[in-house]
Formats: C-alpha cells, structure tokens, sequence
C-alpha cells in the first residue's frame, strides 16, 4: 500500500522525527510504500513553496491512504490535510495521544472524527457510494 505521512518537516523537534522515523520503519517492514515529505519531497524550493505543495499534493492523490503524524504548529500539516480531505483519502492518525479534543470547534476533532470515520465510496475522489458514514 501507498502511504503519504502528512507530518511537521521544517519546524520537526528530534524527537518528533524520531518517533516518526520509528514509525515509517514500522510500516515499510510490512511492505507499504511511505512518502515521507522530509526524504521524499525536495525542500529546496525557489518558487515559495509552490513545487513543496505541487509534489505533494501529487504524491496525496496516488497514495492509498495518508496517515498524518499530527502537530498543531505545522502549517505545512494543513495544507496537505486538505489536499488529502478534498481528495477523499482514508486517515489514520499515527500519534493520537496528541489531539485536544477538548475544544469542539478544531482540528484535533475534525482529525479524530476522519480517523474514526473514514471516507467510503461517494466521499469526494471516491468512486460510488453515499458519502461518508
């Protein structure tokens, strides 16, 4: 399976990336693919950020699933988390310790209800079907 990590690149602590590392070796041992923006997508980027979100928008859209390594302060993080929404894909949530959901109007709850919801078929980019459940 094709899995895009949507996670914090250029703001990433040590120890976020540790435990992300840790992660995407947990999952490329079972033999999934994992597009991780920090090795897989160049960060040199003179165009703004325009080939940053390009490529990975492109690398959303042919994953099978995006799992999302969730840090609030990644602003990164939430452009590829719609790019990721308006393209129907499933989402896991790799680090959900990390959600407040304490507020009712927020990410985190939008985050936990995906993961808890997945999209089926009829969900935008989903082909057939009735939205999600």
């Amino acid at each position: 399976m094709k899995i895009f990590l949507i996670c914090p690149v250029r703001l990433a602590e040590d120890w976020q990336i540790s435990r992300m590392m840790e992660y995407i070796s947990t999952l490329e041992k079972l033999g999934h693919q994992v597009h991780y923006p920090a090795r897989d997508t160049k960060q040199e980027d003179e165009t703004g950020g325009w080939n940053i979100c390009t490529d990975n928008k492109n690398a959303i859209v042919a994953s099978d699933e995006v799992h999302i390594f969730w840090d609030d302060k990644s602003s990164g993080s939430l452009f590829d988390l719609g790019c990721a929404f308006t393209a129907g894909k499933r989402l896991v949530v790799a680090n959900p310790e990390s959600l407040n959901l304490s507020n009712t109007k927020s990410f985190h709850n939008f985050i936990n209800y995906w993961n808890n919801h997945p999209p089926i078929k009829g969900f935008p980019g989903v082909e057939g079907g009735e939205g999600v459940q």
